[in-house]
């Protein structure tokens, strides 16, 4: 049964001999109903703070599942990424590693190509000095026959043409020229043979 504090001041009651007194009994009423006032609305507050409580626990609840869904989102995006860098740093790396290597392959051919073209210009240098030396030499030759042919044409008093016919004389005259021509100091020239 639930009284209230109104239901109580008001409520009377019947009177018999021999009973409480009145005034008393309406004192401790009084009291009573105050004190029951005062529980109803504690009571009536308590229960407006523990909608309050359940509403912010509803709240905080929810605002967890929240956080919960989005960690593991995020969990689970971070796992995505760094898998995806992973294959992508995976993949970068090996598409350096082919371009190493193609640029090794390249410069390695470079490298044999400029190695025989250095060994052809070597060859051909020196058929070059070959070549020159060996038309030095003829022209050194000639100009020393043309020297000591001179010097007989001036000790003979005749002109250097008709000296220079000695190639077509007889053997013992070209020996005699090679005898002046041993008397006579040569022409050298200096030639070198190129550095290999």
């Amino acid at each position: 049964m639930h009284i209230s504090r109104i239901d109580l001041l008001n409520h009377t009651f019947s009177r018999a001999m021999r009973g409480y007194d009145p005034i008393e009994v309406d004192a401790v009423i009084k009291e009573a109903a105050m004190a029951i006032g005062a529980l109803s609305e504690e009571r009536n507050a308590l229960e407006a703070r523990a909608e309050q409580l359940e509403a912010q626990l509803a709240e905080h609840r929810g605002r967890e599942a929240t956080l919960r869904d989005t960690l593991m989102t995020t969990q689970r995006v971070t796992a995505d990424l760094k898998a995806a860098a992973q294959k992508e740093a995976h993949l970068i790396l090996e598409a350096a590693h082919a371009k190493a290597e193609s640029l090794l392959n390249q410069c390695s051919q470079r490298l044999s190509r400029i190695q025989d073209d250095i060994a052809t210009a070597q060859r051909v240098r020196t058929q070059v000095y070959m070549q020159v030396r060996a038309s030095l030499e003829q022209n050194l030759a000639l100009l020393n026959m043309t020297f000591v042919d001179g010097e007989d044409a001036e000790k003979s008093g005749q002109p250097v043409a008709q000296a220079s016919q000695a190639k077509q004389q007889p053997a013992q005259s070209r020996q005699a020229a090679r005898a002046q021509q041993d008397k006579a100091p040569p022409v050298r020239a200096n030639v070198e043979a190129p550095e290999q």
